[in-house]
């Protein structure tokens, strides 16, 4: 019988597709690598650290902003503590009020000149044995007595009107600054008096002994004024101190620096603790 050649070409291609076909399957098979351990080890480290990054990215796309974190970060990068600002500048940012500079007008010679008038009475009477000042503890605590003595003293002069400066909800309030509001009644000029203590000889030191806290509910500053301040300066001697000069300041000139911290009272710290007592205590 003769063998019919289109049925052999048939047979022949349809034999070369399925070698090609067993060769592709063939061919697209991983390739067999040997298997060790110590590559085990390698493998499941690199899909345990696989495992973790994709967790990682997870959590970071589910998890919401602190804004509280954001803020830290934007005022640490100020470095606040390496610049300064001009009082002046301050003052007026946080109480909308200007802070004029002292001059020679006639209302700004005559402030002064009842200032120096009341601290020279001042000074030797708060200087003597039987003052109260030489009853406390701290001479911080003396600050008080000059405050009263000097408002009794500026108010009971002539054409002046001398205050405790009331705050934004008018009340007359001693803490925070600034201690007294000195009124010329002629003019209705203001000027605002800080009196601080100083120890002699420490009036160049870096010691800071000026502050002023921009709190709005408690600002004391509502009038456009003279700010001044007056260093009264002390010998030092704990419980028996005398006081032997001053120096007036216009801060409309003065620098001053931001300190930023954070901090917490002892309610705060304290609140869900318990006293603990030495063993001989109990």
């Amino acid at each position: 019988m003769k063998a019919n050649p289109k049925r052999q070409r048939f047979f022949l291609i349809l034999f070369v597709l399925i070698g090609l076909g067993v060769a592709i399957l063939i061919l697209r098979q991983p390739s067999a690598r040997p298997t060790t351990p110590r590559i085990q080890k390698v493998e499941n480290d690199l899909k345990k650290a696989k495992q973790r990054y994709d967790q990682r990215i997870a959590d970071a796309k589910n998890q919401q902003p602190d804004p509280d974190v954001e803020l830290v970060r934007n005022i640490l990068a100020e470095k606040l503590a390496s610049r300064t600002f001009s009082f002046a500048t301050v003052c007026q940012a946080v109480s909308g009020k200007k802070v004029i500079p002292l001059d020679q007008s006639p209302a700004g010679q005559k402030v002064v000149e009842a200032i120096n008038v009341a601290l020279s009475e001042i000074l030797p009477q708060l200087s003597q044995a039987d003052s109260p000042v030489r009853q406390l503890r701290r001479i911080n605590e003396a600050s008080r007595f000059f405050e009263d003595a000097l408002l009794q003293k500026l108010n009971s002069t002539a054409g002046l009107n001398c205050e405790i400066p009331p705050t934004r909800d008018g009340v007359h309030q001693r803490s925070g600054y600034p201690d007294l509001r000195i009124e010329d009644e002629a003019t209705g000029a203001i000027f605002y008096l800080d009196p601080k203590l100083v120890e002699q000889g420490s009036a160049g030191s870096t010691f800071r002994s000026f502050y002023f806290e921009p709190k709005i509910e408690t600002l004391k500053v509502n009038d456009d004024a003279v700010h001044l301040l007056v260093g009264i300066e002390h010998d030092g001697k704990t419980g028996a101190w005398t006081f032997s000069g001053w120096r007036i300041v216009d801060l409309s000139t003065l620098q001053v620096r931001l300190k930023a911290e954070f901090q917490a009272s002892n309610a705060e710290l304290y609140r869900e603790t318990e006293l603990s007592l030495p063993a001989d205590k109990h």
